[in-house]
């Protein structure tokens, strides 16, 4: 449920109607931050000690066992999409992991019977609904490309191993939205 907190970017960089710089300039502070957070967390520093009874309660079991935790990787994405991808595609991007994470886990964790690589089949496909509710919800991605980017979206997350769901994500379906947009396909 943490996740949600994250649509805070999304959402923000739409209706606040910032740049891309303006956006960067926000976003790039706030993840240098969090970096210097997690590493204080990972090599024990003192100041950690200040902040882990505010921050520890979120905190998964492997991040507290040596990973940065999934704030680091989803404000690191932020940074990466809206730096590479237009706008739109950063929103949605952004959207998809956001909003079908916790979808996924959700149902996933209640109704999950259909196991594959620790995820369940019915979580993935409640990413894939998720997504598909953002899609619609969208401002300026056309459907199709919308689709697909939410069907890669749902893909990736499926299929992500070691690397963090919240950093292939959005870089994996924002890649594939980028390209159908230059493309001029589904336009």
């Amino acid at each position: 449920m943490t996740h949600l907190g994250a649509l805070v970017i999304p959402v923000g960089y739409y209706y606040l109607g910032l740049s891309r710089f303006e956006a960067l300039a926000v976003m790039i502070p706030v993840t240098l931050l969090m970096t210097w957070i997690d590493i204080a967390r990972l090599l024990d520093w003192k100041f950690w000690h200040f902040l882990k009874p505010l921050i520890a309660p979120v905190v998964r079991d492997h991040e507290m066992r040596g990973d940065f935790t999934g704030a680091f990787y989803i404000l690191a994405t932020a940074c990466l999409v809206i730096a590479f991808y237009a706008k739109p595609v950063a929103i949605a991007s952004l959207a998809f992991i956001i909003i079908g994470d916790t979808a996924a886990a959700l149902i996933g964790r209640r109704f999950g019977k259909h196991r594959y690589r620790g995820k369940s089949l019915e979580g993935s496909l409640a990413f894939l609904a998720a997504s598909l509710i953002v899609v619609i919800l969208a401002p300026e991605i056309p459907y199709m490309i919308g689709v697909i980017g939410a069907v890669v979206a749902t893909v990736t997350e499926g299929i992500s191993g070691s690397l963090d769901d919240n950093l292939s994500v959005p870089l994996v379906s924002g890649l594939a939205m980028h390209l159908l947009l230059v493309s001029k396909m589904f336009v």
